[in-house]
C-alpha cells in the first residue's frame, strides 16, 4: 500500500503507544488520531506531528483503523462508525485492541464480514520491548506484513491460534502487572534487609529482566535454571522454600487462570 493511513480511534496508554510506534517508520502525516476526549489526540498529534481529527475522519480515510477502546465501548464505537465504513469502496482493515472481544463478535457489531485483525498488546510497547499476540481473518500476507514492519518498532509481533488469544491477553498482557508487583515486593523485602530504596528496586528490576532473557535466549526450562542457583542448604533454595511455604507457584497459576476467565467474560 502506497501512502498506507494509519488511523487510531483511542489514544490511550495502547493507542498512543502504538501511534508512537508507527511514527517511526512512517511519515507522521499519514498518521491519524481520534479521540473521544479531542485535547488528548491533540496533544499527541502535537507530539508525533501526526493529524488530529474526529472519529469519523479516521474511519473514513484509515486503511488499518485501530479500534483502541475498552470492551464495553466496542458496540458503541460501532454504532459510529458502522455507516462511514458501509459507504467506502476501498479496502480496509479493521484492529482491535479489545480484550476477550473475538474476531466474529466484531464482524458481528460492524454488521460486515471486513478483514479484521485481533491485537494483545502489552504496556513495554511503550518502549519498544513489547510483545503483541495477533491473528486475523480476511487480512492478506501483504497487508500483515505492512501492519507487522510499521508496527515493528513496538517489539515483537507473535502470531498466534485465536483459541489462544485470552490466554495471551493474560500472559502477554496481564504479566506485567504481577511482574510489577514481585519487582516491588523483591525491593520491600530488600529495604527490610537494610538495602536504601532506590538501590534496591534497581537491583530487584534488573535481576528479573536478566532472568527473562535468560530464559528466552537459552532455551532452557525456567525450572532448570532455577535449580542451577539452588546449592545444597544455600541460601537461595531457602528463600524458595519460603516462596513455596506461601503457594507462590499456586497463586501465580490461579491468578492467570481467574484473569483468563475475568477477559472471556468481558468480550460477551
Amino acid at each position: 500500500m502506497d501512502q498506507t493511513i494509519f488511523s487510531f480511534i483511542g489514544c490511550g496508554n495502547m493507542g498512543g503507544a502504538l501511534a508512537r510506534a508507527a511514527a517511526e517508520s512512517t511519515d507522521a502525516h499519514n498518521i491519524l488520531l481520534a479521540n473521544r476526549s479531542a485535547c488528548k489526540a491533540e496533544a499527541l498529534a502535537g507530539e508525533l506531528g501526526a493529524v488530529s481529527c474526529t472519529v469519523a475522519e479516521a474511519a473514513e480515510r484509515g486503511h488499518f483503523i485501530f479500534l483502541g477502546v475498552k470492551p464495553q465501548s466496542m458496540q458503541e464505537l460501532a454504532g459510529q462508525i458502522v455507516s462511514i465504513l458501509r459507504q467506502r469502496s476501498d479496502r480496509f482493515v479493521l484492529v482491535s485492541m479489545a480484550a476477550g472481544v473475538t474476531i466474529d463478535r466484531i464482524r458481528t457489531l460492524f454488521n460486515a464480514d471486513y478483514p479484521v485483525v485481533r491485537i494483545c498488546p502489552n504496556t513495554p510497547v511503550s518502549i519498544g520491548r513489547g510483545l503483541v499476540a495477533w491473528c486475523s481473518q480476511g487480512v492478506t500476507p501483504a497487508e500483515m506484513d505492512v501492519l507487522c514492519s510499521s508496527m515493528g518498532a513496538a517489539g515483537v509481533w507473535d502470531e498466534v491460534n485465536e483459541g489462544l488469544m485470552d490466554v495471551c491477553t493474560v500472559v502477554g498482557g496481564s504479566t506485567p502487572a504481577f511482574a510489577y508487583m514481585f519487582i516491588e515486593a523483591l525491593a520491600d523485602g530488600a529495604v527490610r534487609a537494610g538495602m536504601p530504596r532506590k538501590k534496591a528496586i534497581f537491583y530487584a528490576a534488573k535481576a528479573v529482566e536478566g532472568a527473562a532473557a535468560l530464559v528466552n535466549e537459552s532455551g532452557r526450562h525456567p525450572g532448570e535454571l532455577k535449580d542451577a542457583v539452588c546449592s545444597p542448604n544455600g541460601s537461595t533454595i531457602v528463600g524458595v522454600n519460603a516462596l513455596e511455604e506461601h503457594a507462590f507457584r499456586a497463586a501465580a497459576m490461579d491468578a492467570v487462570c481467574k484473569a483468563v476467565e475475568r477477559t472471556t467474560a468481558m468480550g460477551k
